[in-house]
């Protein structure tokens, strides 16, 4: 299936019945999908008259309980920011997808990574953060649905999957795990109570500098948790690695290939593979940190560089950080990253 398919049937699998959203590309099949299949099941399939209307449709609809998402593309998801920001600040779950386009502006419609800063750092105004999951095939992208919805229940906050236009277009052999839904009880949901208990109110606006500062500070004491338990990673021929190429999303698959060329030139590279960006995982990088035999870092991206900087920060100067991005829709190839890691000192 092509990927932005798949991941609207993963979404139904997973027990989405409520879609808004509003076309752009390379996103919009996912609309298209939602828009044939939600009326055969008997949900809710809605094209907004704009992603501000969209995004805050999706907020009426998880106030009261239900599983529901939208899905944009770059530009997108600028003009839902602010909602995402209200969906936070009202201890909302939800599913956002943002298939990454070149920027800034219209900027184009090819692949892209960004909209990395936005998703972890950025994402709306106020103390907030997203959980931000970066799927590197179809499949993960399937897997990865009933993941984000799962926690952003578990820990009342908007779960967004971080693509690009590649995953988004491109067709993979994909399967659907045979699981059910189990959506968490939600005893705070605005669903109608029969005067059974008090009335429950979804509310982002707290007058009282004080109350705003403890809500703000529960909610990051849920985002220790979120950092304590989820961060997710996957490691590649990092035990005897000299330098370690760090890429997530499809980027990560393009390093791979570069790092089983250098690898055949007796070369010894190995992968760090982000699977989510926020919590952004430190394991792998803190034990490649403390192997003796890695000398340096080379953070790959479809961007000018923002990932790196997290790789930085974790790093803390105990070894170099390069970089290497192509951006505005070039895809980096397995040839160019191969280069790169040569001259950095790993060709024999």
């Amino acid at each position: 299936m092509k990927g932005n398919e798949a991941l609207a049937e993963a979404a139904i699998r997973a027990g989405c019945r409520h879609f808004f959203g509003y076309p752009i590309t390379p996103q919009t099949e996912v609309s298209a999908y939602m828009s044939k299949k939600m009326p055969k099941i008997g949900g809710t399939f809605l094209q907004a008259e704009s992603e501000l209307a969209a995004i805050n449709m999706v907020l009426g609809a998880a106030s009261a309980g239900v599983r529901a998402m939208t899905s944009s593309s770059s530009p997108g998801i600028s003009l839902k920011s602010e909602g995402i920001s209200y969906i936070a600040g009202s201890d909302l779950p939800c599913l956002i997808l943002n298939v990454m386009r070149g920027g800034p502006g219209l900027g184009g419609i090819q692949p892209s990574q960004a909209d990395y800063w936005q998703a972890t750092h950025a994402m709306g105004h106020g103390d907030l953060h997203v959980l931000a999951f970066a799927p590197s095939t179809v499949q993960e992208m399937v897997d990865t649905v009933m993941t984000a919805f799962d926690l952003a229940d578990k820990y009342r906050m908007p779960a967004m999957i971080l693509a690009d236009g590649l995953l988004g277009q491109m067709m993979e052999p994909v399967s659907f795990p045979e699981v059910e839904p189990h959506p968490i009880e939600k005893p705070w949901a605005a669903c109608g109570h029969g005067g059974k208990r008090p009335h429950n109110i979804i509310n982002s606006l707290y007058l009282q500098p004080e109350e705003l500062e403890q809500k703000v500070r529960e909610r990051f004491e849920r985002y220790e948790l979120v950092k304590a338990n989820e961060a997710r990673e996957e490691e590649y021929l990092t035990d005897d690695a000299e330098i370690v190429v760090v890429a997530y999303g499809a980027t990560a698959r393009i390093a791979k290939s570069a790092i089983n060329a250098a690898r055949a030139e007796g070369i010894k590279a190995g992968l760090i593979r982000p699977i989510t960006v926020w919590p952004f995982p430190q394991k792998g990088i803190e034990k490649a940190c403390q192997n003796p035999s890695v000398q340096k870092f080379l953070a790959v991206e479809m961007s000018m560089g923002q990932m790196v900087d997290d790789v930085r920060l974790v790093v803390n100067g105990r070894k170099p950080v390069d970089f290497y991005g192509r951006t505005g829709g070039i895809i980096p190839s397995p040839a160019e990253i191969l280069a790169k890691i040569k001259s950095m000192g790993g060709a024999q």
